[in-house]
């Protein structure tokens, strides 16, 4: 397939606070070794697509070195993942305004590869789709547009893009977020909808063909600087554009909430993002690293990833990270523990050599419940992170509660008996 892919990298993420503190949404750690550009990079490698440009801006940092250190393809391969940065040009001297201006400002990179088409995806959505199908349904169809599209719930519909789609598949009505008043103007005649769930929500990938997203970008629209709420709807006025169907599993990491559940979820039994049953790969970073060591530990739903050294806890329904180093006595339960980025008693572990400070990991008897820990922190001992008021927004000293769940940034250290 002759298609370019642009992965959007996302604005300033405040909705993933405090986890966006330090790193754009796609350079989040996910699923214990992960990171959310490894899903739509992944897709897109395992169906054929090796022409990988991603767009980045805020807080890049970190994103930019994990795309480097991960994707390289062969010396005898065109294939690339390449960052491209928010730059200042003579034609343009500001930031990315939205991910339609994003993709302008690109257009001149991502054009220089003579697509047959170009693949537009987000930086931070859980999923895995085959865009083979994709791409023969909008040859087919003939479209100048595509949208990839989710049967989605009553509750759902008021937070995505809600589309009305008529028999032949074509899109008639786009409406970014719609309250529950608009909604019963937007149900599809597609088949695929249902009573359960009866609307059409767009899923934020796109397929264009180049000459049309050049003429929109550059000609018609070159005001417009968001796909979703403007560049969509105003072209369904002047093109064929078309609804894929997509109906496996898709999440939109859009907030804490929502990054908890998609990550617990994978620890549970017969999960619908299943990373063992049905495999198709997750690329990422490749380490040279020791299996988990684990003794007089009971363990219940959880994921344990390589590096991790832990002794006499009990822990269930969690996803516990690269070297993560756990004390006996803890109790760790609806947890995501991300890990660390170097050894305990590592030269960079400020616990090794001062001891003011706690070492890296989690230390003895602590009690953790509903809480996210960023990379690289430090517990001391019988620390309790249980939110026992049950707050459901909190800022305090370097912790933090969004929609109840307890969150620690990275690097913060948690003195001997913190209670939350």
């Amino acid at each position: 397939m002759d298609i370019v892919s642009v992965i959007l990298g996302g604005g300033r993420g405040t909705r993933l606070f405090p986890l966006t503190l330090h790193r754009s949404k796609p350079a989040v750690p996910i699923g214990g070794k992960y990171r959310l550009i490894d899903i739509p990079v992944s897709n897109c490698v395992n169906n054929g697509i090796k022409k990988i440009l991603v767009l980045t801006q805020y807080n890049s940092e970190s994103l930019n070195r994990h795309v480097g250190q991960t994707y390289r393809f062969d010396r005898f391969s065109d294939g690339f993942v390449s960052i491209l940065a928010a730059e200042q040009t003579p034609e343009n001297t500001n930031w990315f305004q939205g991910t339609a201006d994003a993709v302008r400002q690109g257009l001149v990179h991502i054009l220089s590869q003579y697509p047959e088409m170009v693949l537009i995806l987000s930086g931070d959505q859980l999923y895995r789709m085959d865009f083979s199908h994709f791409v023969e349904e909008f040859r087919r169809s003939g479209a100048d547009i595509s949208i990839a599209t989710k049967p989605v719930t009553t509750e759902e519909a008021p937070g995505l893009g809600i589309m009305q789609v008529n028999t032949a598949g074509e899109i008639k009505g786009f409406v970014e977020k719609p309250s529950l008043d608009e909604l019963s103007n937007l149900t599809s005649d597609q088949k695929g909808v249902s009573e359960e769930r009866p609307f059409l929500g767009s899923m934020g990938i796109y397929l264009f063909k180049p000459e049309v997203l050049k003429r929109i970008l550059l000609d018609e629209d070159r005001d417009k600087t968001d796909f979703g709420k403007e560049i969509i709807p105003d072209a369904i006025e002047r093109y064929k554009v078309t609804s894929y169907l997509f109906d496996g599993y898709w999440s939109d990491i859009g907030t804490i909430s929502s990054f908890f559940k998609a990550n617990i979820e994978m620890a549970m039994p017969d999960p619908e993002f299943d990373m063992y049953s049905t495999f198709t790969p997750l690329y990422t970073r490749a380490r040279a690293l020791p299996g988990a060591r684990i003794k007089d530990t009971k363990l219940n739903n959880t994921i344990i990833c390589g590096a991790s050294d832990i002794a006499g806890a009990e822990i269930e329904n969690s996803i516990i990270g690269i070297r993560s180093y756990i004390g006996s006595g803890t109790s760790i339960q609806n947890t995501i523990n991300m890990g660390t980025d170097y050894w305990r008693g590592h030269s960079k572990d400020a616990g090794a050599v001062n001891g003011s400070h706690p070492a890296l990991g989690i230390g003895r008897n602590c009690v953790i419940r509903n809480t996210i820990l960023d990379k690289n922190v430090r517990l001391g001992n019988d620390v309790r992170l249980v939110n026992e008021a049950g707050l459901e927004f909190y800022d305090g000293d370097n912790i933090y509660i969004r929609d109840g769940i307890i969150v620690v940034p990275k690097g913060v250290t948690v003195p001997d008996g913190t209670v939350i």
